[in-house]
């Protein structure tokens, strides 16, 4: 009896349309499978729960005796996005919803202590002071970040992690993406918060990014595709602006990959602190720009003036995904990022995935398989850095770099979401997709985020609580300064 419960709970999972019915169906899960009893008791060998306690409780205390300076303190020099080890996998793959109820409970004290800082009178501690604190904190915490690989046309998966995010308030500020990735990085980039649902609705993008030139265009280097058409597609989706009013528009921070064909040029990351000027669709055609399906292109810009112009006219780039499907590393420096959401949809890594995380336990049942990627990819990028060092003529060099650079580089991040692809999926890589398969891989992307959010809310609540109050902070702020202005015009109207 309880098994048929447990098949019928989780068939429900599988066909669930939205996250209601989802979380619902995972809660009643949980309390079959005996999760319930394990969330709510505190001690495991998997975090440090006596030191989440200890800060827990502190944080409480202060609040209530409006004890601001030890709260400032607790706060300033207590927050890490992984405190205790409570950002451990394990602690979010035995449950369906949730983990622990203890870090839950401090994330929420936390959030809450950081408001009430944020929205009380504090004697001694101005806006101006506030909004330091909050930013100086924010720094050291650190934010989440999504990045959204290639994949070609199956990159549509990306809609479904994006609406699945949005909705529970949990899209991170730092978008980056390569390839069909940094297209949809872009068209996000240029809608704000409340344009979201509108640019989640498949009729209203141009689809239609593919047309054949043929296999004569391709060995004579234009390429497999019409990039004309690409390029109408994308000005179509993003429009004219520029990285700078993107983030000007929707308050978000994009960033797109692309690889340079020159040599002694390295992978570059465009976004408005690296090209505030440069086109984000000029950009997105040099990501999405595959080799042998797109001939490479230069960027272009708006000048003083907004003119079209090309920018540094003498280089030309091509798919971000060949050197930098993921910058990581590079967003930690830019952002301060502390924690990866990664959107994977790539045909060529989706099958070698983890799909409990990076923490899995190897088991003499999964043994060979690890052995088996690992193999793989330790003898590949051996055969392909041969290759690329010796190899003639120069094209077949150039395949075996890129292909060597592929094979080294990380596809996954802290969260990793990607789909399970079936055979028929991999025919529509190189086709325009129709608004109906559109709302099935935005619905894919969906139910394949749900069972991450848990694990996304823990690291990512905190953060975005110091943003929205560094937001209302500076919102205070200049409020205050029109004020003044006003009282001293007055003043001196009056004298």
């Amino acid at each position: 009896m309880v098994d048929d419960r447990i098949r019928k709970f989780r068939k429900m999972m599988a066909e669930a349309p939205n996250y209601e019915v989802w979380k619902a169906a995972a809660l009643e899960l949980d309390f079959l499978e005996g999760n319930v009893e394990w969330k709510e008791d505190f001690a495991s060998d998997q975090y440090h729960y006596e030191l989440i306690y200890d800060r827990l409780s502190n944080l409480r205390n202060y609040r209530q005796q409006n004890d601001f300076e030890r709260l400032k303190r607790a706060l300033r020099e207590g927050l890490h996005h992984d405190l205790g080890n409570m950002g451990n996998t394990a602690l979010y793959t035995r449950s369906h919803v949730g983990t622990k109820h203890l870090i839950e409970e401090y994330i929420t004290q936390v959030c809450e202590s950081l408001d009430f800082l944020c929205d009380t009178t504090v004697p001694g501690f101005p806006v101006a002071d506030k909004l330091q604190f909050f930013r100086d904190t924010l720094t050291s915490y650190g934010r989440p970040a999504l990045l959204l690989s290639g994949g070609a046309t199956l990159g549509m998966f990306h809609f479904g992690v994006i609406k699945a995010l949005w909705e529970k308030g949990l899209l991170p500020q730092v978008i980056a993406g390569s390839s069909i990735g940094a297209i949809i990085a872009g068209i996000l980039g240029v809608h704000s918060d409340a344009e979201v649902p509108e640019m989640l609705v498949p009729e209203n993008h141009d689809l239609k990014a593919w047309k054949w030139r043929g296999l004569v265009s391709a060995i004579s280097g234009d390429g497999l595709m019409d990039q004309e058409q690409l390029k109408r597609c994308l000005r179509a989706n993003i429009g004219e602006y520029t990285f700078e009013e993107a983030f000007q528009k929707s308050g978000r921070s994009i960033n797109v990959s692309v690889s340079p064909v020159q040599a002694h040029q390295k992978a570059r990351l465009l976004c408005g602190y690296t090209s505030p000027y440069l086109l984000v669709w000029s950009a997105v055609l040099a990501s999405a720009a595959v080799p042998g399906i797109f001939p490479p292109v230069p960027l272009m810009k708006k000048d003083i003036e907004g003119n079209i112009l090309p920018y540094m006219p003498r280089l030309k780039f091509v798919d971000g995904s060949v050197v930098s499907d993921l910058p990581i590393e590079r967003l930690m420096h830019l952002y301060d990022v502390n924690f990866t959401i990664v959107s994977q949809t790539n045909p060529h890594v989706v099958p070698f995935l983890n799909r409990r995380g990076r923490d899995e336990k190897i088991s003499l049942a999964n043994l060979p398989l690890h052995l088996l990627k690992s193999e793989i990819q330790f003898h590949g990028q051996g055969i392909f850095d041969f290759l690329r060092k010796r190899v003639r003529p120069e094209i077949l060099r150039q395949m075996a770099g890129q292909m060597h650079t592929i094979m080294g580089q990380r596809y996954s991040g802290d969260v990793t979401i990607s789909p399970a692809y079936r055979l028929r999926d991999y025919r529509r890589m190189l086709a325009n997709p129709d608004p109906v398969w559109v709302r099935e891989m935005i619905l894919q992307g969906e139910r394949a985020t749900w069972p991450k959010i848990s694990m996304i809310r823990s690291h990512a609540r905190i953060s975005k609580t110091l943003e929205r109050c560094v937001s209302r902070l500076k919102t205070e702020q200049r409020r205050a300064t029109v004020e003044l202005r006003l009282v001293s015009s007055a003043d001196s109207g009056t004298s």
